[in-house]
């Protein structure tokens, strides 16, 4: 009898995408500008995109939708502003988008808003406030503290843009 064979497509495990883009951004900084106008722009030009539109508040945990957004996403957008590193949940949406950017092969891209990215690498500035604020506050759990350093390095290092108020550059 001879042997079949069976193309390689068909053992293939392409995740299924729910959406084309997630935003991830810190909604007091960029919400009703930056972040909007992107949104719209990627939904005018038929990009499904997903926009978290309600605000978290002091407690409330990331819901599980959110987080099954960013798994089912082809492509998460990370919007680094001068506060992005204050929010816990921010933090936690990015160490999520970059396990799935290991697991599932999502692409992720950095946009660093009237930041430098360097600052964001680091944690220097608003982000050094930021971490110093974590850790006292987070004090028993210096871990979770240091993934979200760690995803900050990380995702800084991905190649990405950076918007000041004289316009795009590109790295």
């Amino acid at each position: 009898m001879a042997n079949q064979l069976v193309p390689s497509s068909s053992f293939s495990t392409t995740p299924s995408w729910t959406y084309d883009v997630f935003l991830s951004f810190r909604g007091e900084d960029t919400r009703t500008n930056f972040t909007d106008h992107l949104y719209h722009a990627l939904v005018r030009h038929g990009i499904n995109t997903f926009i978290d539109h309600r605000e978290l508040r002091s407690g409330e945990e990331i819901s599980p939708s959110l987080l099954k957004a960013i798994q089912e996403s082809r492509i998460s957008v990370i919007i680094f502003s001068k506060n992005y590193a204050s929010s816990r949940w921010c933090l936690d949406e990015l160490v999520h988008i970059l396990e799935c950017r290991k697991s599932k092969g999502q692409m992720t891209r950095p946009i660093f808003y009237k930041v430098d990215p360097s600052d964001v690498r680091h944690q220097r500035n608003s982000y050094g406030t930021a971490f110093a604020d974590h850790s006292r506050k987070y004090e028993n759990n210096l871990e979770k503290v240091q993934r979200w350093r760690t995803a900050l390095t990380k995702a800084a290092n991905l190649k990405g843009a950076t918007l000041n108020e004289g316009g795009y550059v590109y790295f």
